[in-house]
């Protein structure tokens, strides 16, 4: 079953994930105070700060101070949110076939969160950059046409996982991606809210394999 096989597949990519991620701190227990994580923590304990002020400064790494520190954690990040986005191109991959699949949208759900998480440690202290940042998007027109409202779930996931990095807070990025990946694992499966002669958006697991419609018995030899 596709929706079975997809599911196997998030499962094994993020038990290895955190079996690799497991050894290596174990391995290097001191890279933990340079890593974007322990974002949520902050944002949920500290308490309501002036939305003038820089709140998320909590959110980083305190021990980060140097160059090749800021650098590390800066890579961290990006590469935690790639590695969350990338089991959601995976989804989106199978479940959608046919006329509507857009190869551009997996690109933007790939490269998405890590423009975002490099925008957001940019404008996190500066409020003047944050304006700064609205003006030049409203001045640049972005133009792309959604083949469909639930690809406009893939982009919005997309830039969560970037704000997760960006703020540091990349545990929150991989729950978001696990959670967002096996909602639509389970809805595929479940086949909800299926009804018949609708459009559909995710791909028909009723339907003949790709080549099946097409077989045939085999001819008689020597009839036409």
């Amino acid at each position: 079953m596709p929706a079975m096989r997809l599911f196997a597949k998030l499962a094994a990519y993020y038990v290895i994930l955190g079996i690799i991620i497991y050894a290596a701190l174990r391995l290097f227990p001191q890279v933990k105070d340079y890593l974007p994580v322990g974002g949520v923590e902050a944002l949920i304990s500290q308490p309501d700060a002036n939305p003038l002020q820089g709140g998320a400064k909590a959110a980083t790494a305190s021990a980060v101070g140097s160059m090749g520190e800021s650098l590390f954690w800066l890579s961290a990040a990006i590469i935690g949110a790639l590695l969350c986005s990338l089991p959601v191109s995976w989804t989106y991959m199978s479940i959608r076939t046919g006329e509507e699949y857009d190869q551009s949208l997996i690109s933007t759900i790939m490269v998405l969160p890590l423009v975002v998480t490099g925008i957001v440690i940019i404008v996190q202290n500066s409020l003047a950059l944050a304006f700064a940042l609205a003006g030049i998007a409203g001045a640049v027109r972005f133009k792309n046409s959604l083949k469909s409202s639930g690809d406009a779930l893939f982009i919005l996931v997309s830039v969560g996982i970037g704000l997760a990095g960006g703020i540091g807070a990349v545990e929150l990025a991989l729950v978001l991606s696990i959670a967002f990946n096996i909602a639509f694992v389970l809805l595929w499966a479940t086949e909800y809210g299926e009804r018949e002669g609708m459009k559909r958006y995710m791909a028909d697991l009723d339907a003949p394999a790709e080549g099946e419609a097409a077989v045939t018995s085999p001819g008689i030899p020597g009839q036409e």
